[in-house]
């Protein structure tokens, strides 16, 4: 595949994300069942609480929050350090508004931004919708969450190098993504488990469908289209090539994993 290639962007299928039904179907009803979503999190909060600590890295931390959807991801770093200023980038405008929403109450230290990275030119935006960013407008921390997975593969790794660039000596990537399985058999266990967690999710919500009709909708939902997975050892080999370190898989369910790497300090 050529570079003129890789800089193509899936355009026809993820754009269903700037639906405000899609957004709001996917925030109301598919997120809160994904399985060890809170497991998910604190693997997340302690990979990053560990690497800023190594490298002596301040409190007021400058934190991406890239694909951000509501903000939940980038929400729970500024939790952790009411000090940090997060910048908030998605190119849904109806998921920026519910992050908006979600984050009304972080005053300054927040920024919000309509920005499409699968765009090569996204950086410059970023950097000029973004006031309170540090002069070097690095970051000590840039986290993803179910998001990067609906570039195209030449696509991922660019924009891994361009994350690389964009943070600061020691500071890490943190990636919260859906991943592709191994084998078919793989795949088939993955969706036996998260429709499992989706009836158990609306159960609990008072939603009395069948276990059928929640598996048709899950399977014939209009953005699995956008999905282009990667295995995740693939991704983590992208990461040591460009030059993080640390790089591992730190948690793993099926096809849903936590990666991350550090940029050396």
């Amino acid at each position: 595949m050529t570079n003129t290639q890789y800089a193509i962007r899936n355009t026809v299928n993820d754009t269903v994300w700037q639906g405000s039904e899609l957004a709001n179907n996917y925030l109301t009803g598919v997120r809160g069942a994904i399985p060890l979503a809170q497991t998910q999190m604190d693997v997340m909060l302690r990979l990053i609480r560990w690497s800023q600590e190594a490298v002596g890295a301040a409190a007021a931390l400058a934190v991406l929050d890239l694909g951000c959807g509501d903000g939940i991801l980038g929400q729970a770093v500024l939790d952790q350090y009411p000090q940090a200023h997060g910048v908030f980038a998605d190119f849904s405008a109806p998921m920026l508004d519910a992050a908006a929403k979600r984050l009304a109450g972080y005053g300054g230290r927040v920024s919000l931004v309509e920005v499409d990275y699968g765009n090569r030119d996204w950086r410059p935006n970023l950097v000029s919708q973004s006031p309170n960013l540090p002069v070097s407008h690095l970051f000590n921390v840039i986290v993803s969450g179910f998001s990067i997975h609906h570039q195209p593969d030449g696509r991922k790794r660019t924009l891994y190098a361009e994350l690389y660039d964009l943070l600061t000596p020691g500071g890490i990537f943190v990636n919260v993504e859906h991943v592709a399985s191994r084998s078919k058999w793989g795949e088939m266990l993955f969706e036996e488990a998260f429709v499992d967690a989706m009836v158990a999710y609306h159960r609990q919500n008072g939603n009395g469908e069948p276990r059928e009709q929640i598996a048709y909708e899950l399977y014939h939902r209009p953005d699995k289209a956008a999905n282009i997975l990667a295995p995740v050892e693939t991704q983590c080999d992208w990461l040591r090539e460009i030059g993080f370190i640390h790089v591992d898989c730190y948690l793993k369910y099926f096809e849903l994993a936590v990666f991350a790497g550090i940029k050396p300090s």
